[in-house]
């Protein structure tokens, strides 16, 4: 008999996202464990449910009856659990880590959302990823909104919005830069060490561009600081001042005329943010809620 609807959630989840894998990564449960889980609902109910596809997976008939009745349970269940909530009228203050970029100007236009969406006082803490992680880890944040994945055992990772790193200056620029180009500017860098700057030197060697061979005339220890030393530097038409950094950092500068933008040309600086959190928090209906808020985000 199942005595717990976790089988039935994995096969919803498959269901869902029609893989196996991605199954797997939305779970933070190994793959062989959400084979395991659906061969166990297949034994108990003496039948098949789910064909793997080489697009995908199919559901039997007898599958597809099984997803009706899973999905009425987890309405029950999800009602249930906003009925106990409304006695027990639980007040929190939930607190986000995110990293400097994301925490700084991405999740201000939409913290209030955020609170509406709980029903409860927000927090944002603004840190290093690796940091982050720890405090997630340490409970002392309930959800990481980070820039790349540093992976740690017992968190579940979830890709969130698309970013894309632009080269930048407060002197105009052509809307694409050749790689030859980024020689002749001065750069404003983040400080050796961090991983914004191994991150950034990664995608230049992949581009077969030699970062130390540029002229870098500063280095600061965060994007703000990054933004505010190209605003406040010499406008230069031969030697423009440039950094790289995401496009949502300078989205107002950029709008209103005090910094310009461009591409390198042939190549696209993208990256994804993660929502992190502990895998023993998965079903936390705050947590499902805020993480559900901010997926729907990444489609906007």
């Amino acid at each position: 008999m199942l005595k717990d609807f976790s089988k039935l959630e994995t096969f919803l989840t498959v269901v869902r996202e029609k893989s196996f894998s991605k199954a797997s990564a939305k779970l933070g449960i190994s793959q062989p464990a959400v084979t395991q889980q659906i061969k166990f609902l297949e034994d108990y109910l003496e039948t098949k449910i789910v064909e793997r596809k080489k697009n995908g997976i199919r559901l039997t008939k007898e599958g597809e009856e099984v997803y009706r009745i899973a999905q009425k349970m987890e309405r029950c269940i999800n009602n249930a659990e906003k009925e106990l909530f409304k006695i027990i009228n639980k007040e929190i203050t939930f607190i986000i880590g995110a990293s400097f970029t994301i925490g700084n100007y991405v999740l201000p236009e939409v913290l209030n959302n955020i609170k509406q969406a709980i029903n409860n006082d927000v927090f944002i803490k603004v840190e290093v990823s690796e940091k982050i992680l720890n405090e997630v880890l340490d409970k002392k944040c309930d959800i990481g909104l980070i820039e790349s994945p540093i992976f740690k055992d017992g968190l579940i990772y979830r890709e969130w919005m698309e970013d894309e790193l632009v080269l930048f200056s407060n002197t105009p620029l052509p809307k694409y830069i050749k790689k030859d180009d980024l020689y002749n500017f001065n750069w404003i860098c983040r400080e050796e060490g961090s991983h914004t700057r191994k991150m950034v030197s990664e995608l230049f060697e992949s581009m077969g561009v030699e970062c130390k061979n540029f002229n870098v005339i500063s280095e600061v220890s965060s994007s703000t600081a990054v933004v505010q030393t190209i605003l406040r530097s010499p406008v230069n038409k031969d030697n423009p001042t440039v950094s790289i950094i995401s496009k949502y950092a300078i989205a107002s500068e950029v709008e209103s005329g005090k910094l310009y933008e461009a591409r390198i040309k042939g190549h696209k600086l993208k990256r994804k943010f993660f929502i992190v959190y502990t895998k023993d928090r998965k079903h936390d209906a705050f947590i499902e809620k805020v993480v559900d808020f901010l997926l729907k985000l990444k489609n906007k």
